[in-house]
């Protein structure tokens, strides 16, 4: 009786499981049924809206087929399970307003073949072209030359690595046909330097050629590149056709960071230094903003009071307001060196109203660790009420050329 027991509730178990088993094979099987209906709706709906574009709008197709060819716009397969029907239901007015999508009857992709893969647009891809590069063609008016080069520094070996890459549109001087090598210096040494390469016959000399100057790192942020690009005429002798001055002090080098930069070439001032020395600076003032810049370029020729490697040199330029003092800025300490560049900004804040009663006094002062500061010149610029000459020019040129930087040498004077 007992067996009889077991093999009945053994039946009904065994039956039940069975049940349940086709029960979820059925449930299954009408999913994926229901899924396979939905998909062939769904791509049915996205050639028939395609088909309907391209019918309707042959005109427009004809206009745009001189465009480039369109790269198509593809759904992930992730996405399949959203609902894009409303989306491919629109399709056709989205490409009757914007003109980038262009519809095509052909095969879009090489991503066609990937399995669930629904085609709802194209990208034009003039859209998406990076920017030209400007420095080879946008020249201003009286550029003499433009010279390229990259720097990288190596700190284990402690070497600068200089590239000299090229230099564009050079004018030599009338009826001579242009040969044109570089020297570079690293300055504060003005008695060592290395030298390119002569280029024969070109406006445009390609160089690329690699120099190494050592310098420790301590020393790096304190040197400053300088490059002269010359001439050799007929006759074998060297015109020298413009410079660019590059301080390293504000540069990150390091031996992963190569830097490729382009300056314009400047003219180097043939008349010789004052008697305590010039300073080059710039002059910009922002009548909106009420705000007047100065970007203290460089000095030439200063007089040392006493020789010394100690000796560091650097700029105050003070803002006066009727002869009274209103704030001051001063530039970074460049070592022994009696040509310093120092290509410093600094700004104030100066209302237009009071420009008829301000002045920029800059001062370039010696200083040795230790001792008292020393006095090297000074140049004041400003109104008629304080200045004459070429400082008044510079003032007056400021005023005229808003927004613009006005660039002059001034002499230094020693009188208080």
């Amino acid at each position: 009786m007992t067996e009889q027991a077991v093999a009945v509730a053994g039946g009904i178990i065994g039956g039940i499981l069975l049940f349940v088993l086709i029960g979820i094979t059925a449930y299954l099987l009408w999913k994926k049924l229901c899924w396979f209906h939905s998909y062939e709706k769904l791509t049915g709906a996205v050639k028939m809206t395609n088909a309907n574009a391209i019918f309707q709008d042959q005109p427009e197709i004809q206009l745009k087929s001189t465009r480039s060819r369109s790269i198509p716009f593809i759904i992930p397969p992730t996405l399949h399970e959203q609902d894009w029907i409303n989306l491919t239901n629109e399709e056709h007015i989205q490409e009757d307003s914007d003109p980038h999508m262009i519809p095509q009857s052909g095969p879009r992709s090489s991503f066609h073949s990937l399995a669930g893969a629904y085609v709802v647009g194209t990208i034009n891809p003039e859209l998406y072209k990076f920017p030209e590069d400007q420095s080879e063609t946008d020249f201003p008016e009286g550029n003499i030359g433009r010279l390229w080069f990259s720097i990288e520094y190596d700190q284990e070996s402690e070497r600068l690595l200089v590239s000299l890459i090229k230099v564009r549109k050079l004018q030599p001087p009338a009826a001579d046909s242009c040969s044109p090598f570089v020297k570079i210096y690293l300055l504060p040494d003005e008695r060592s330097y290395l030298q390119s390469k002569m280029k024969r016959k070109t406006l445009n000399p390609q160089f690329d050629e690699n120099f190494v100057f050592q310098v420790s790192s301590k020393m790096l942020f304190q040197r400053t590149l300088k490059f002269l690009v010359y001439h050799v005429d007929k006759q074998k002798k060297h015109h020298l056709l413009g410079q660019v001055i590059f301080p390293l002090k504000n540069e990150i080098l390091t031996d992963d960071n190569k830097l490729i930069i382009w300056r314009d070439l400047e003219k180097e001032s043939l008349e010789p230094p004052s008697e305590y020395g010039d300073i080059q600076f710039s002059l910009s003032y922002n009548d909106y903003l009420g705000r007047l810049t100065v970007v203290v370029l460089r000095a030439r020729g200063l007089k040392f009071q006493e020789e010394s490697h100690a000796i560091s040199v650097y700029v105050k330029v003070s803002l006066m307001n009727h002869n009274k003092f209103i704030k001051s800025k001063k530039t970074a300490a460049v070592l022994g060196s009696p040509n310093p560049v120092y290509n410093e900004t600094f700004s104030f804040k100066a209302d237009q109203t009071e420009l008829d009663t301000a002045s920029l006094n800059l001062s370039v002062l010696q200083s040795i660790k230790g001792e008292k500061t020393h006095l090297l010149g000074h140049v004041v610029v400003g109104p008629f009420m304080y200045t004459r000459g070429k400082e008044l020019e510079h003032w007056n040129e400021m005023i005229s050329k808003p927004k613009e930087l006005v660039k002059r040498w001034h002499v230094l004077r020693h009188s208080t």
